[in-house]
């Protein structure tokens, strides 16, 4: 498990840096000011999950048998997909996703909550 998280924040990782530097480049001129911060609230909280990602991985690598950050890296990657996502295809393409978006968030903020359970039942 801990090669999967480590392999989606590679990809994460990439993606992201590539979609900043898209956003700053070819959609500054395109994209109404506001539209464009949405878009790069999706960058950056793609990237601060994509380095959650990288700790997910490398924590369990040291516990390997541990549901609760195996469950908290599933939800930052949830989460960057329905958070990040979503905003992409709003500015992108003009779709708004109903409620896609704050779930999301609530996946993000479940993610932060297992992680910290975990992190507090590590021994040593």
């Amino acid at each position: 498990m801990a090669r999967i998280f480590l392999l989606l924040a590679a990809i994460s990782g990439f993606s992201g840096v590539a979609l900043g530097a898209f956003a700053a480049h070819a959609l500054r001129a395109r994209l109404p000011e506001g539209m464009l911060a949405v878009f790069q609230t999706g960058v950056q909280y793609q990237l601060w999950h994509t380095a959650a990602l990288i700790g997910v991985g490398l924590l369990l690598l040291r516990q390997p048998g541990s549901r609760l950050f195996r469950v908290s890296g599933g939800l930052f990657a949830l989460g960057m997909l329905l958070f990040s996502g979503s905003l992409y295809t709003l500015t992108l393409l003009g779709w708004r996703v109903g409620m896609v978006t704050p779930m999301g968030g609530v996946c993000f903020l479940l993610g932060w909550i297992c992680f910290g359970v975990a992190a507090w039942r590590l021994k040593g």
